[in-house]
């Protein structure tokens, strides 16, 4: 369950603040999320991009609570939604007391780690280079590494190495975060793993199901309402809508005879049900919203806002 409790009052010298996970896309940074979380809160996928809200993760230990901030990858935006996901990212770089800049260490430092690079010298926020995918490096390791370690250097910036998948190095990295918090408050209940209501996890648990299942067919042109959800004694029933931009894109995703909606309904509801812990009864409608990535008024009602 997501937890919420009461808060508590902190003990001496206890810990807390905000953590912006900041890089380009796809460099596992929601991986490393549900990693550091312990839980999954933010949704993954092999597709650039997936993450669309800045979505908060918390976690608690006896001595601190970091709050995780985790941004869509930054990147050139094509339309008004990639200009509202980038500018949150922006935004989250001067809003946090530490950034910590996740870069994928199986690949050498490109042009687009040096956009993201470039963006946070002009922050007075402390930064950690964490050098992320330790595990897919192989013999090449320390080859790829100098590349980063150059411009850690250049920066004077603290560096990292881990793997968000196996988990290796990650208390490490922990450990690092906590020692560059000031002392505070708990901003949470010390049971909560993240600030995000049930009805939007269960929206992201159906939008990664499309991804994963429908790869590059329907990519960036998805977005998911739940229209209701009516608790039971014994069983949760959720109706939700996925709204598409194409009538081709609601063909994909309904599929012959149906096959890919059932498909991706199975998969989200067994995702839903760990999400709340009991059974839980799925239905899926598709809807064409022609150009809603476009829209402002669209962007609103699906839960993409600019933030201020």
């Amino acid at each position: 369950m997501l937890g919420g409790s009461l808060i508590p009052q902190a003990p001496e010298g206890f810990k807390s603040g905000f953590v912006g996970i900041i890089g380009r896309t796809n460099v596992g940074k929601s991986t490393l999320m549900n990693q550091l979380v312990g839980q999954k809160v933010a949704i993954t996928s092999p597709v650039a991009q997936t993450t669309r809200n800045r979505l908060q993760g918390i976690l608690t230990t006896p001595e601190a609570q970091l709050i995780f901030v985790d941004t869509p990858g930054i990147h050139k935006p094509h339309h008004q939604l990639g200009k509202v996901l980038v500018q949150n990212a922006r935004i989250a770089i001067e809003s946090v007391d530490v950034v910590l800049f996740v870069v994928d260490g199986s690949v050498p430092l490109g042009g687009g780690d040096r956009y993201v690079a470039d963006l946070l010298t002009r922050t007075q926020t402390s930064v950690i280079l964490g050098i992320n995918k330790s595990d897919l490096q192989q013999s090449k390791g320390e080859a790829l590494d100098e590349t980063y370690h150059q411009l850690v250097a250049a920066h004077n910036w603290h560096v990292i190495k881990f793997s968000a998948l196996t988990g290796d190095g990650i208390p490490i990295l922990q450990q690092q975060l906590i020692e560059k918090l000031e002392p505070g408050p708990y901003y949470y209940p010390p049971d909560l793993v993240t600030d995000q209501p049930e009805r939007f996890i269960m929206g992201e648990l159906i939008r990664e199901q499309i991804l994963l299942l429908t790869r590059e067919e329907v990519p960036h042109s998805v977005a998911i309402t739940i229209d209701l959800v009516e608790e039971e004694p014994k069983i949760t029933r959720i109706l939700a809508t996925i709204h598409v931009e194409r009538d081709s894109q609601k063909g994909i995703l309904i599929g012959k005879k149906g096959s890919m909606l059932k498909a991706i309904g199975s998969a989200a509801r067994q995702q839903i049900q760990k999400l709340i812990a009991g059974k839980v009864y799925l239905e899926l409608f598709v809807k064409v919203q022609p150009k809603w990535r476009q829209s402002r008024l669209n962007l609103v009602e699906f839960g993409y806002q600019m933030e201020r």
